[in-house]
Formats: structure tokens, C-alpha cells, sequence
């Protein structure tokens, strides 16, 4: 999963920003709410990152996301 932040606070957390990057995680840094650019660690390809994302992806839709509130079926989708 990727860690959003601001220019701000990727400067006054920069060590633990720093950690997590080299543990594997990406990390968005934003600038008025648009992305300005992207840590990855060194020894993580693009093409390697973008086969973690993918294989984090394809983990999230077999076990689903929960939001929150109720939980429902297909039955009870379109019973009336």
C-alpha cells in the first residue's frame, strides 16, 4: 500500500518516511494535494514495484475490502 503525504510532513518525518521507502513500501509525497514524487528503495525496480502493486492488488480483490456496515449477499442484493 502506498503511504500518501505532504511535502510538510515528508520533512518533519523524514527518517520514518525514509524507513518505511527501504522496507518496500512507496511513498507519494504531495504538494497542495498533487503529487510532486515518489520514493521507492534503491534495489526495487519500477518493474518490480509495479509486479508488488499488482500482486497487492490481485490479494485485495480475493479477500475484499471492508468499508464498513453490513455485509450482504447476492440474494440479498436483489431481494425486494
Amino acid at each position: 500500500m502506498t503511504i500518501i503525504v505532504s511535502a510538510a510532513d515528508a520533512n518533519r518525518r523524514f527518517s520514518e518516511i525514509l524507513r518505511e521507502a527501504s522496507l518496500g513500501t512507496p511513498v507519494l509525497i504531495t504538494r497542495r494535494g498533487k503529487p510532486v514524487a515518489r520514493l521507492l528503495p534503491m534495489d526495487v525496480p519500477t518493474s518490480d514495484a509495479r509486479g508488488m502493486a499488482l500482486d497487492r492488488l490481485l490479494s485485495t480483490l480475493e479477500t475484499g475490502l471492508r468499508l464498513g456496515g453490513d455485509r450482504f449477499d447476492r440474494d440479498a442484493l436483489y431481494d425486494r
